[in-house]
């Protein structure tokens, strides 16, 4: 019985076929194996969101997932959000415009948990933000910064979408 197994996926657009261990976690994958250091690791239990991508659109926990699970789909990392030019994200931007973070250590998981939520295009209320976003932690900040941030890149999109850009 072989302890390594192939995987097929799409890793921020591009096709990635690799050998991984069957207990190699997807973040491990993604940090060790394809050099994609912006997924943090923080408490390895799925509790603070710092190593959060999205997997197929959906906001998930690379710390709780094996990456054999991840066969066959496309995940996006925070570098994946960034254009091709490295231009950042109207997101990602915004989190820079309004000082959503200090360390930054937390940010990739609020921008990938913030990016499903400008996808699905459904207005919220701040505590509709905060309660989102409460799988996301923050040791530096005290979250306003960062609800600005996620409701100034909302209010570019939803302009952005009514004047038809």
């Amino acid at each position: 019985m072989s302890n390594t197994t192939s995987i097929t996926l799409r890793v921020n657009g591009e096709q990635v076929e690799s050998q991984v261990a069957v207990r190699q976690s997807l973040a491990d994958f993604i940090r060790e194996d394809l050099a994609l250091t912006g997924t943090h690791l923080g408490c390895e239990h799925g509790v603070c969101g710092a190593c959060t991508v999205l997997l197929n659109g959906a906001a998930v926990r690379s710390c709780l997932m094996l990456a054999v699970q991840a066969d066959g789909t496309a995940i996006t990392t925070i570098e994946g959000l960034a254009g091709l030019d490295g231009k950042l994200s109207p997101l990602q931007q915004s989190f820079m415009d309004h000082h959503g973070f200090q360390c930054a250590f937390c940010a990739p998981g609020f921008i990938l948990t913030a990016q499903t939520m400008l996808e699905d295009g459904k207005k919220r209320d701040r505590d509709h933000l905060r309660a989102e976003l409460s799988g996301n932690l923050c040791r530096c900040t005290g979250y306003q910064s960062i609800l600005a941030s996620v409701e100034a890149a909302m209010n570019f999109a939803g302009a952005a979408s009514e004047d038809g850009a």
